[in-house]
């Protein structure tokens, strides 16, 4: 089984370590990956902004980027539920459509693939930490993936989990949001700081390092001693292979 990795920009420019650790997970499990050379911003920021039409010719390359691809993984539930989206920017008729609708169906989420494409639930990792989740909006209202990072922690041997009071609530990024509303958002990312602080965690665990740069950020401003981690590094910690599940590669299918 091939993979494309979308490397997604948050993670390519400051966050490799979190892209290093997803492929060594996914190689561990057998899977071969590459990473397209082409790809760029997924075109989110500028649409999000209102510049749909002019984020055109970065939609055009980015599915230029992954076309052809049998999954396409992203270490990002934001940047996973952008490709999702594609479609929605082109008029059937157009020629981008019908590559944008075979891109979006291919697109996963990194720990929805482990989860729900390799049916894996024990990656053989150990964490001896006490620790807490966010669940970032748009991996959980796009996306609608609930329930993949949870069983996947679950597994992790020594890591206590606790939950995180209203874990519903945005952390207050949103990407540009954070910067033309930034009152708001620190009036968000407050409220988030407080209720992590409040699990007694040593970590904060995420699925997008965009919260987790938000939230960690606060937290260093505010002296907290909390790591963030994002959940391929978890799941790439202490890794015991006679542990681990395999994965029958043979028999995954595109869902």
């Amino acid at each position: 089984m091939k993979v494309t990795i979308f490397s997604t920009c948050l993670i390519d420019l400051m966050f490799p370590n979190v892209g290093q650790a997803m492929v060594e997970v996914l190689e561990r499990l057998g899977v071969e990956t590459e990473l397209p050379e082409k790809q760029i911003c997924c075109g989110q920021p500028t649409s999000n902004s209102g510049y749909a039409k002019e984020s055109y010719p970065v939609f055009k390359n980015q599915i230029d980027a992954f076309e052809g691809a049998d999954y396409i993984v992203a270490p990002a539930g934001s940047c996973a539920g952008m490709m999702k989206e594609l479609p929605h920017f082109f008029e059937k008729e157009d020629p981008y459509y019908i590559k944008a609708v075979a891109v979006a169906e291919r697109t996963y989420e990194f720990t929805q693939f482990l989860y729900r494409v390799l049916k894996v639930k024990d990656l053989g990792a150990t964490l001896n930490k006490r620790a807490t989740y966010h669940r970032s909006c748009h991996m959980t209202r796009i996306l609608g993936e609930r329930e993949a990072p949870f069983v996947l922690l679950d597994h992790v041997r020594g890591l206590e989990m606790v939950p995180l009071p209203h874990i519903e609530n945005c952390c207050g990024f949103g990407g540009t949001f954070s910067v033309k509303e930034k009152e708001i958002s620190e009036m968000m990312v407050t409220e988030k700081v407080n209720d992590v602080v409040s699990t007694g965690a040593e970590i904060l665990i995420s699925a997008d390092m965009g919260c987790l740069m938000n939230i960690g950020g606060k937290l260093n401003r505010d002296g907290k001693e909390i790591k963030v981690m994002h959940i391929a590094e978890v799941l790439n910690s202490q890794v015991d292979l006679n542990r681990m599940d395999r994965p029958q590669l043979e028999k995954v299918e595109v869902i």
